[in-house]
């Protein structure tokens, strides 16, 4: 494994004049776990560099005619075509990325000022194109973040590949006794850093309070500012050892800064070495301390009035020195274990702070919750598998797509599948899931799904499908199969060995699932029930009526089947124009039977049933099945009833409907064992734990 990390053209890596990207990059890379294998690439005149692992790129020979930093950009690019680095880390500098990116390699890219006045992310397609490009995007500040996404639609906003995390320094002890009568102000002495504005209020300080003095520390060749007292020493441009020294003495550190400042070290390091922080509330200023003094506005008055109240107060003034400290949390160590945490998760490196699934997860549920419905569709398998999700403690945020395009249609949308799709990426961006789970959501379309994986390559994507998908409902095989390339995981409720696919690798059987708050009958209890046989279809859940001229093939063998049993009460809804039963009307009927016939559509079909088989096992009833169910793999001859034609069918259902005794007796044990391995909390978490892949076994994989 090997890192490369490129600095900008001309910043000095050295003892002598290091910038903040050199210091940070130097004390983070010192601690990191992957320090054997880094290796930074830069370009100094300086002899004396911050560490060993660090290669110059000369460029003394180079043609002056050419650009300076394009020449760099390549040679560095030269090196890595023989080094084969696994990630390559480029810092404030954009605009190298459209040479970097034929490395072919993994790219982070690191801001360190304002993203929208750098060339290479000033336009939003410079910055979609670099959110393509890279596997992480690492800014300085949140400040520095919410510029990067100025412009940029909201589903952006939350992507994985986004990080912040903000420089650092170390955390020495302070003995707070010998803290000096000291006021510095460190940085470039310019207006922009509000050095004019420090210089104003520091000499009416050093002139009301003579035991105080002012120190300054930086220069700056293009900007004379001058300011003399007696009692004030600017040092100008000192080496970063000596700062860090003079700021441990110093009692009071002014950052007046009036430009927005992406992040501003000089803050934090006062922070860190006990200073009580007088800072401006521009751009990340604020993100650098954890207690200090916040200007509401930046002027000579306020800067005075500041430090003079600290003075005056030595009690406050010592007990913000000590919080800024105590707080303190910014140290090379915290930051430089996040940027090994994103290295191992891009590696793909397993490690107990890089997890491959959190124990709650967040997760957008997309299915018909059939809102529109007003309920009469309420105990659906979504639901279920809802239920199931949020038992476990996960939070769940319900989409239903049917209800979305219902509401939505327009002329320029006929179907609402724009809007739909659309308006999935925007909640993406506010609620940043870790899973996204589909279930019959054909009209979320596959390059929506391929945007999200671009852009948040974290998310895991399963689908469950519960429909036919044998050589009958071949459309239905090849709706499942539709956006298959972007799954991690797929369900579906026929056996896959069946189905023939092409490409078996994440295609899982999944029972259709029972629900403690949905299947509350126990009609297993009972023997005086008013009906015999109960058994229940339609031509289409969302329809809910009956389709004239429509004919299921299982009228056949139900008209077959009751003339067989003149003496059996029948209680069968969906045929004959007698309507299909639902909700709590469907639950009243099947009250009153006491065996349930469980036929779908077509020949038998492995592990195959409607969902409709949860509700009847579930609610108590002797549930009978054909035997090319495969069903017998999971349930015993005295929890189920398995049939092999319609003659083996009446003469059980003659039997069982006369001894009350015994039909009880199976149909609490095929109950019990049902919601002891099919309810809706094991299957939801059989599909999260599949699409993580977490291995675990479960009780319909042990029967294969």
């Amino acid at each position: 494994m090997k890192i490369s990390i490129l600095l900008p053209y001309k910043e000095n890596y050295s003892v002598n004049y290091a910038g903040a990207v050199s210091l940070f990059i130097n004390d983070t890379t010192k601690l990191s776990k992957f320090k054997k294998n880094i290796r930074v690439f830069g370009s100094t005149n300086f002899k004396s560099k911050l560490s060993k692992n660090y290669t110059n790129i000369d460029l003394n020979k180079s043609n002056l005619l050419q650009s300076q930093s394009r020449i760099y950009v390549n040679r560095f690019i030269q090196l890595q075509e023989t080094i084969n680095a696994d990630i390559i880390e480029i810092h404030n500098r954009p605009n190298y990325l459209k040479f970097i990116k034929k490395l072919n390699t993994k790219i982070v890219l690191y801001f360190h000022n304002d993203p929208l006045e750098m060339a290479g992310s000033e336009k939003i397609n410079e910055r979609l194109n670099l959110l393509k490009i890279c596997q992480k995007i690492i800014f300085n500040s949140e400040w520095s973040k919410n510029r990067f996404l100025e412009g940029l639609e909201k589903f952006y906003s939350g992507s994985s590949k986004l990080e912040v995390i903000n420089q650092s320094t170390n955390k020495p002890k302070i003995d707070f006794t010998k803290k000096d009568k000291i006021i510095t102000f460190v940085g470039k002495l310019n207006s922009a850093k509000g050095y004019d504005l420090f210089g104003g209020a520091i000499l009416r300080i050093l002139e009301k309070h003579k035991d105080w003095s002012g120190l300054v520390i930086g220069d700056e060749p293009r900007e004379k500012l001058i300011f003399k007292h007696k009692n004030l020493n600017i040092l100008g441009f000192q080496e970063h050892k000596k700062v860090l020294r003079i700021l441990k003495k110093t009692s009071i550190a002014v950052a007046c800064s009036r430009w927005q400042e992406p992040f501003g070290r000089t803050s934090l390091e006062a922070s860190s070495r006990g200073c009580a922080v007088i800072i401006s509330n521009k751009g990340g200023l604020t993100e650098t301390i954890t207690n200090g003094t916040i200007l509401k506005k930046n002027t000579v008055n306020n800067i005075f009035n500041a430090i003079d109240d600290l003075i005056k107060n030595k009690k406050k003034l010592l007990n913000l020195q000590k919080k800024s400290h105590e707080n303190f949390y910014l140290t090379n160590k915290y930051i430089s274990k996040k940027i090994d945490i994103y290295r191992s998760s891009i590696l793909d490196i397993k490690s107990k702070s890089n997890s491959t699934k959190k124990s709650k997860l967040k997760i957008i549920h997309i299915t018909n919750f059939n809102e529109r419905h007003n309920g009469r569709l309420f105990y659906n398998t979504g639901k279920r598998i809802n239920n199931g999700l949020v038992r476990l403690g996960h939070s769940v945020l319900e989409f239903s797509d049917r209800d979305i395009l219902s509401n939505n249609r327009k002329l320029n949308d006929l179907s609402g599948a724009k809007y739909l799709n659309k308006k999935l990426l925007t909640v993406i961006g506010n609620y940043t899931p870790d899973l996204i789970i589909l279930g019959h959501a054909d009209l979320i379309n596959i390059q929506t799904l391929k945007i999200i994986k671009q852009y948040y390559p974290e998310i895991k994507i399963a689908q469950w499908f519960l429909d036919r998908m044998d050589s009958n409902w071949i459309f239905n095989k090849k709706r499942f199969l539709d956006k298959i390339d972007v799954m991690d995981a797929s369900f579906c409720t026929t056996n896959p060995d069946v189905l023939k696919f092409s490409k078996k690798n994440m295609i899982y059987y999944v029972p259709n699932p029972v629900d403690e708050s949905f299947e509350t009958l126990n009609n297993y209890k009972n023997r005086n029930l008013k009906n015999d046989v109960f058994f229940a279809m339609s031509h289409g859940v969302h329809r809910g009526i009956l389709k004239k001229g429509k004919f299921d093939e299982r009228e056949n063998l139900l008209n077959r089947l009751i003339n067989k049993l003149p003496n059996i009460k029948f209680d069968i809804y969906g045929i004959e124009n007698k309507q299909p039963v639902w909700a709590d009307n469907f639950i009243k009927a099947l009250s009153q039977s006491k065996i349930a016939l469980n036929l779908s559509q077509g020949s038998g079909s492995k592990y195959y049933t409607s969902d409709r088989f949860a509700q009847l096992i579930g609610n108590g009833l002797l549930v009978m099945i054909d035997k090319k169910t495969k069903f017998g793999d999971f349930f015993n001859k005295d929890e189920i009833i398995l049939y092999k034609d319609i003659n083996d069918l009446a003469k059980k259902i003659t039997k069982y409907s006369n001894d009350d005794v015994l039909r009880q007796k199976i149909a609490k044990k095929g109950r019990d064992k049902y919601f002891k391995f099919f309810n809706s909390t094991i299957v939801a978490e059989f599909i999260i734990n599949k699409t993580f892949n977490i291995n675990k076994r479960y009780f319909w994989e042990n029967k294969k």
